[in-house]
């Protein structure tokens, strides 16, 4: 994967979406409502698995070198409750409510009933935020650029793209437009690491892996129905989690 151009990881993960997607529409529809419910709600508990591993991150023993025993979960949290007073007061949840239906508007203009958007907002929100946190895009991107080679990225689409054909079939054509908001992020990540190498330390990747697996368990809850987690207000929290690493690091040297 050395041998490639630096950003063929996230190309190869725009396509599996795509082409995921694809199949979870042919398929949804011949799926019954309550199958397709049964496969949301599992997924919803998949994801909070996966937020869950994700979050674990916070004992990692390079984060607890770095910034001592007790700081981790003080990080995380000032992470959560800086990053959310910040996205609710841009009101990012809406803003992506609305950027969902604009892009929606672009591929069926002709259908402008409220469920209808609805659905397609909650795919393309859900898919955005399982595809675009975790430590395979950053890390997997940042590699991508540096020169490290795109294989991180590489098993990040093979099962972005499975998971795309479950969402599909449950959520609809919104996860596909999911594919733009991956090539948004990872591809400016990519950019990053091409432009700056290796741009953020272990400890601080472990410490935005964590704040972002707590998030990834609010979409799963808002998957499963328990409560509409604001999920895009805590957006900003990805931003600030490095520099509260940052902070504690040199408090706790």
């Amino acid at each position: 994967m050395r041998l490639v151009f630096p950003g063929f990881g996230t190309v190869v993960n725009i396509a599996t979406i795509v082409l995921g997607s694809l199949v979870g529409l042919l398929l949804g529809a011949r799926l019954p409502e309550r199958t397709r419910t049964t496969v949301t709600d599992a997924l919803g508990l998949v994801t909070v698995l996966m937020g869950a591993l994700a979050a674990a991150r916070v004992t990692s023993p390079t984060l607890l070198e770095v910034v001592g025993p007790n700081a981790p979960v003080l990080i995380v949290l000032g992470s959560l409750l800086i990053g959310g007073i910040g996205g609710s007061l841009l009101d990012l949840e809406r803003r992506v409510d609305d950027l969902g239906g604009w892009i929606r508007g672009r591929f069926a203009r002709g259908d402008g009933d409220h469920a209808g958007r609805q659905r397609f907002v909650e795919g393309f929100v859900t898919a955005s935020m399982l595809f675009c946190i975790g430590p395979l895009t950053v890390l997997g991107s940042l590699s991508d650029g540096i020169g490290l080679g795109a294989d991180q990225l590489i098993l990040k689409a093979i099962l972005d793209g499975f998971a795309s054909i479950a969402f599909a079939a449950t959520l609809g054509i919104g996860v596909m437009a999911a594919a733009l908001a991956v090539a948004a992020i990872q591809g400016s990540l990519t950019l990053v690491g091409w432009l700056l190498g290796d741009l953020l330390p272990a400890a601080h990747v472990d410490g935005l892996t964590a704040t972002g697996g707590l998030m990834l368990i609010g979409v799963g809850i808002r998957l499963m129905g328990i409560k509409a987690v604001p999920v895009a207000n805590l957006m900003p929290a990805l931003l600030v989690a490095p520099v509260l690493v940052e902070v504690a690091a040199r408090v706790h040297a």
